[in-house]
């Protein structure tokens, strides 16, 4: 909305207005105004959900070995998310950007699919919440939402092989070819790094652009669904999905400018997205919306994010990866979240083809992996075998936190590093 508005004011030619041209001046502003509502909005709603007693039940000793009281702590806090990412978008970004557009659906739609299950957790007393089927079948709507904006909106569009060539101080950006819809997605660590999905499905002769799109929308919509949920199992601990979300949304800003941008993009050789430079006003509005809602979930919580929070950070990596068409990066930018969905899906598989032989056998001590180093072998069922039952020692769960952070901080330099080393 100030955007238009200084825009309208530039006309004028009002001092200061100009401004609002600079993706860089919208996007420290975005940040700056989502640390502010988080940290201060967040305060009066904590208070609020204390007040109505929306708060989370008291976890289980086992996995609580150094018995941190977090009785009766508010959940659903991940309204404090949601709002300190829409308003600096709705105020600082330009609202008929299809790529900004997509981004707000996300942030709403799985923000209700949240709500509906923290909802049913806490108020109809149901520790299941909302049936797996009905989360499934949201994450699968926004897939397609997405894939299908993404194949019939003409604004989304790319250019690539693109070259800066220079003389003197002159630089020239060289396109080719013009402005194109395509499939193409980037692969990490090869020199001709663009995937075409057109190409996987090449059988398919005249037909195989089409069917390019379907397996697209496909791969969108399994992308959102598994990082949704890797986000939803990776919140366990105080500060832990925040934490790990901010230095993802960190990096995936880094590669939303690059590509915003011609001359970064012709120098390194990356796909040129016109139009994606709104991203990064959403990206900064994330970061500091999650580093503020810190400031609260940071051990010892006074608040958590609920799947309110959870769901809608994980669908915004999905998209946001996405529409700048780096999705195939994200097992390595996400893999604390690639983990976490693994070490549950082992866990389980194991479990039952056990006890189809009569057997009861666990491969971690508790998943998602992250409660395996806080649970205390004195807590394991001994009826049950074990394939890894160490450390013995348990980890407090601040020190499990910072180490993931450092984990993702690690998996994200070697996500940057994809765009050179090819």
């Amino acid at each position: 909305m100030l955007y238009y508005l200084f825009q309208w004011l530039q006309e004028y030619d009002f001092p200061g207005s100009g401004i609002f041209n600079y993706v860089s001046s919208r996007a420290l502003m975005a940040i700056i105004l989502a640390l502010l509502i988080s940290t201060i909005f967040g305060n009066k709603l904590i208070n609020l959900l204390k007040r109505k007693q929306i708060t989370e039940v008291q976890r289980d000793v086992s996995i609580d070995p150094f018995n941190v009281g977090k009785v009766e702590v508010p959940s659903m806090g991940g309204v404090i998310i949601i709002i300190s990412i829409l308003v600096p978008c709705l105020l600082l970004g330009r609202l008929d950007n299809v790529y900004m557009l997509l981004m707000l659906i996300t942030t709403l739609w799985l923000g209700s699919l949240g709500f509906v299950d923290d909802y049913i957790k806490i108020f109809k007393k149901d520790k299941e919440g909302l049936h797996g089927k009905f989360k499934v079948i949201g994450q699968v709507g926004l897939g397609l939402i997405v894939g299908l904006t993404l194949y019939m909106s003409p604004d989304v569009v790319i250019r690539e092989n693109m070259e800066v060539q220079k003389e003197g101080d002159a630089v020239e950006i060289v396109h080719r070819p013009h402005h194109i819809k395509s499939t193409k997605t980037t692969i990490p660590f090869f020199k001709n790094n663009n995937l075409d999905y057109a190409d996987i499905v090449g059988f398919m002769g005249k037909h195989a652009q089409a069917a390019g799109w379907i397996l697209f929308v496909v791969v969108t919509i399994f992308v959102v669904t598994a990082v949704s949920n890797g986000a939803n199992l990776n919140d366990g601990m105080d500060g832990m999905a925040a934490g790990n979300s901010a230095i993802i949304g960190l990096t995936l800003g880094i590669f939303a400018y690059v590509s915003s941008h011609a001359a970064f993009a012709g120098y390194l050789n990356i796909m040129f997205i016109p139009g994606s430079e709104e991203l990064v006003i959403f990206i900064c509005s994330f970061i500091g919306a999650l580093i503020g809602f810190l400031w609260y979930n940071a051990f010892p919580a006074q608040v958590f994010m609920g799947d309110t929070g959870s769901l809608t950070i994980g669908g915004i990596i999905a998209v946001f990866a996405i529409t700048i068409h780096k999705e195939l990066l994200i097992p390595i930018l996400c893999g604390v979240f690639l983990v976490e969905n693994l070490s549950v899906i082992l866990q389980v598989n194991y479990f039952k083809t056990g006890k189809k032989k009569g057997l009861r056998r666990r491969i971690f001590k508790r998943t998602p992996i992250h409660d395996h180093f806080r649970t205390t072998t004195a807590h394991l069922d001994p009826k049950c075998t074990y394939v890894f039952t160490k450390p013995a020692t348990v980890f407090h769960e601040s020190k499990i936190t910072v180490r993931f952070w450092i984990v993702t901080i690690i998996l994200a330099a070697i996500t940057i590093i994809t765009l050179k080393i090819r």
